[in-house]
């Protein structure tokens, strides 16, 4: 039987029954339908920030849950996913009485706002700060905002507010536990199924659920949607039509990371933001990567296995995977399969997935003793750009000789791509300069990489070999990861 959507908004359970169509975003729901227009539309692709606003939702487990607050691009969340969680917008910041936000305070006595026109989304990414707890020194802050555009150049006393808003209770805290409550009467047991005259968006809780409903849609009219970072653009952009979206961030087993002794095993649908710790716990250059891919609110939606299916030749996640040596498990009705990552990829934006399939894991192995591991990104900007080359190196050293090699590459080829003919020519060098030459120059047979607006394919080519030489300079002066040494 069709079904509601359910959250809160300003508090309070809201409802959006059969006339909220699938692809109905965050941004447009709040503006024209709640009127709620304090949320702006500046870019519509998750890059500006204008839009965005905080959710709400339960963590934690089973009667011991407290709150999470995590700040996302409006314009490209889609209704759907609201489902359970609370909606808190820059209008609902001020106490009843009319009394600031310690956030809004301390950009007014900053005068943290000039046009005004983006001051909505800084106010909504600092608000997230401050309920997270989280330090408010300038480089901390700097992270948080990276995904703020401000085009009056404001930032100097947008940054001074930051460092002055302070911590503690605000109005939320002192409703905690009222709203608590109110989420767990909104809690889902089984699949949500919202049907409209314009599609269906269906949010399973469990793979067996998600199984069950894979064997009914019509794949060709059905689109699988993870955190909504591409997803959102192929609506606000591409306009596309959809009959039939199946929300995967309600699978609890997708969200979920296991530390086990050989390797870690990811979620399909860990988001990059969670996903951060764990990686650093084992590659700490890997999520240092994962610091400029994308923004604060980019990391809070995008997941792990979003990026690996869309299939990007570009997405930043898959080449340091695949050097690591990661291997994929892949879930349809028809069963389960495990694949090494880097055959996952056909062609351009053409994987092994079968109809009805899903990524449901990634598992990268712990390292193994005299490993070295590094991950290059190489972009116009130091945050949030899109790659032109990203590189990713891991060797195993016997004595001083490179007893293997992986090497893989993003922005190179069609797809994520490993240098096979450059780790061959690295089996059984020294791992220095003069050694590793050999291999440089064997990365053109490797890879002949496209000229386009993000780089010529003469720069990709001379930055892939000099990343290469960067690895070895750094590895054989000790500054490049021992990973063995990282608890």
């Amino acid at each position: 039987m069709p079904e509601a959507l359910r959250f809160l908004l300003g508090g309070e359970v809201v409802t959006a029954g059969s006339d909220m169509p699938p692809t109905m975003t965050v941004l447009d729901y709040l503006r024209l339908h709640q009127r709620r227009t304090g949320s702006k539309e500046g870019c519509a692709e998750g890059d500006c920030g204008a839009c965005t606003v905080v959710l709400a939702e339960l963590d934690g487990p089973e009667g011991q849950e407290s709150i999470r607050y995590r700040a996302v691009n409006s314009c490209i969340q889609l209704v759907g996913q609201l489902d359970g969680k609370a909606l808190i917008t820059v209008e609902d910041l001020a106490a009843p009485d009319g009394r600031l936000h310690p956030v809004q305070q301390a950009l007014a006595d900053h005068h943290g706002a000039q046009c005004g026109f983006c001051t909505p989304g800084f106010v909504m990414s600092l608000f997230a700060h401050y309920k997270t707890g989280a330090p408010s020194d300038p480089e901390s802050l700097c992270d948080t905002l990276a995904g703020n555009l401000c085009r009056c150049t404001g930032y100097r006393p947008i940054l001074e507010a930051g460092q002055q808003m302070g911590q503690g209770p605000d109005q939320f805290s002192a409703t905690e536990a009222e709203t608590i409550a109110r989420l767990k009467t909104l809690r889902r047991r089984q699949a949500l199924r919202h049907e409209t005259a314009e599609g269906r968006f269906l949010a399973p809780t469990s793979l067996d659920e998600l199984l069950t409903i894979l064997r009914g849609v019509n794949w060709e009219d059905t689109w699988l949607l993870g955190g909504g970072t591409d997803v959102g653009l192929w609506i606000t952009k591409q306009q596309r039509r959809i009959g039939t979206i199946i929300h995967l961030g309600q699978i609890a087993a997708l969200r979920r990371i296991e530390i086990l002794p050989d390797e870690i095993s990811i979620g399909a649908g860990v988001t990059y933001s969670d996903a951060a710790d764990a990686i650093a716990a084992l590659h700490p250059d890997f999520a240092a990567m994962l610091r400029r891919l994308g923004s604060v609110q980019v990391r809070n939606a995008g997941t792990i296995g979003g990026n690996i299916a869309n299939a990007s030749p570009i997405g930043d996640s898959m080449p340091p995977l695949i050097a690591l040596g990661a291997r994929l498990q892949l879930l349809s009705p028809e069963g389960e399969r495990f694949l090494p990552l880097e055959d996952f990829f056909l062609g351009y934006r053409k994987t092994y997935l079968r109809p009805r399939g899903i990524v449901a894991k990634v598992i990268v192995p712990r390292p193994g003793p005299d490993t070295r591991f590094a991950v290059y990104k190489i972009a116009k900007r130091f945050d949030q750009d899109i790659s032109a080359v990203l590189g990713a190196f891991q060797v195993q050293l016997d004595n001083d000789r490179i007893a293997a090699a992986r090497i893989a590459f993003g922005g190179m080829a069609a797809i994520p791509q490993r240098a096979h003919a450059a780790e061959a020519a690295l089996l059984g060098q020294k791992l220095d300069m003069a050694s590793v030459e050999p291999a440089v120059l064997a990365l053109a047979e490797d890879f002949a990489p496209l000229s386009d607006m993000r780089a010529s394919a003469a720069y990709r080519l001379l930055v892939a070999q000099n990343l290469l030489r960067k690895f070895a300079i750094e590895a054989s002066s000790g500054q490049a990861l021992r990973l063995e040494a990282v608890s």
